[in-house]
């Protein structure tokens, strides 16, 4: 795993042009350019919204729903949408791994940091979002965001590369990973808060990483609080997730060019 983390340490640049090439190529091919990047979670939490005030209310103890749901929604889009990407990064570049010898993992992980720049434009309509609704920005719980989100770019990039490893082997893990996603949404506070949940059964709830994830954004970003005692699990899910999906990935790794 050290092996590896130098070579991609020392493929720096060709991480960092597959992440300005994939970027170039998502903007300059679409109609609406970066508004994909907010339009995805934007939607999502206008129906939510709609559904979740009007027709099943769900308390969110005094925070509007709509900023209750975009503060999860844009974390989990950026979740969602790198493990897409990741899971198909290898088999989508199999020419390229054929025939030239590079650090794989250069590919998967370019998608991920691309999927920053829409987490970055979605974010700042968050802050616009609750500058609207008269809502704090920028107290001082919001220092705790940087450890928020390396902690989601760990658990993410483990699950993305475990992904596209698998994907090479198997061809429908892409439309597995796929349903899983969809299924994970809803074991995921995204539409509720954690408090829906039953205290007894919150310490099984946690185990799932993006259940801590999104409750930390939460608690950061509107209740202007610090992450639970969760979090400390969380965070150790998390690097064990990252850990485990970065050494099964290199251990496979030299099977790839014979498979694709």
């Amino acid at each position: 795993m050290l092996a590896g983390i130098r070579d991609l340490t020392g493929s720096h640049e060709l991480l960092w042009a597959w992440t300005v090439r994939t970027v170039k190529a998502r903007y300059q091919q679409s109609l609406l350019g970066g508004i994909w990047a907010v339009l995805q979670p934007a939607a999502s939490a206008i129906i939510f919204s709609v559904i979740f005030t009007r027709f099943v209310p769900i308390d969110t103890h005094g925070i509007p729903y709509l900023v209750f749901s975009y503060v999860a929604l844009v974390p989990w889009t950026l979740f969602s949408g790198s493990v897409s990407d990741m899971v198909d990064s290898l088999v989508g570049n199999m020419n390229l791994i054929s025939k030239i010898y590079f650090p794989r993992e250069v590919l998967p992980f370019a998608l991920a940091l691309a999927r920053l720049l829409d987490f970055g434009i979605a974010f700042v309509i968050m802050i616009l979002l609750m500058l609207l609704y008269r809502m704090p920005i920028f107290t001082v719980s919001w220092l705790y965001l940087p450890i928020i989100i390396v902690v989601q770019v760990l658990f993410t990039a483990g699950v993305g590369l475990l992904g596209a490893a698998l994907n090479v082997f198997y061809r429908d893990m892409r439309h597995l990973f796929a349903l899983l996603l969809q299924l994970w949404m809803y074991a995921s506070p995204v539409i509720y808060p954690v408090t829906s949940v039953p205290e007894q059964f919150r310490m099984l709830y946690f185990l799932n990483p993006m259940a801590g994830i999104l409750t930390a954004y939460r608690e950061v970003l509107i209740l202007q609080q610090v992450p639970g005692p969760y979090f400390v699990a969380t965070t150790i899910l998390a690097v064990a997730t990252f850990l485990f999906g970065y050494w099964f990935f290199r251990r496979v790794e030299p099977r790839f060019a014979d498979v694709v």
